[in-house]
């Protein structure tokens, strides 16, 4: 049974078509960090929309050289 491997997949599988409008390479590399953020707060129990929110908030006050504190496992909800 691969029910769960499909599952997984499936935001792929979905959104290829859209894939396609990314614009350019540039478009893709930044939709690819995106999907990689957000997959990564998923994999830390964190609520991905409350994750985007809140780095979204905080992120134009913040330093430079702390953007690590911004990582989903460093970010406390």
């Amino acid at each position: 049974d691969n029910n769960t491997a499909e599952r997984a997949l499936r935001g792929v599988a979905l959104g290829r078509k859209n894939y396609l409008f990314l614009g350019s390479d540039a478009g893709g590399e930044r939709a690819a960090t995106m999907y990689s953020l957000l997959g990564t707060a998923k994999l830390n129990d964190i609520n991905p929309q409350a994750y985007l929110r809140h780095v979204l908030s905080v992120i134009a006050d913040h330093p430079v050289n702390r953007v690590d504190d911004l990582l989903p496992w460093n970010v406390a909800l």
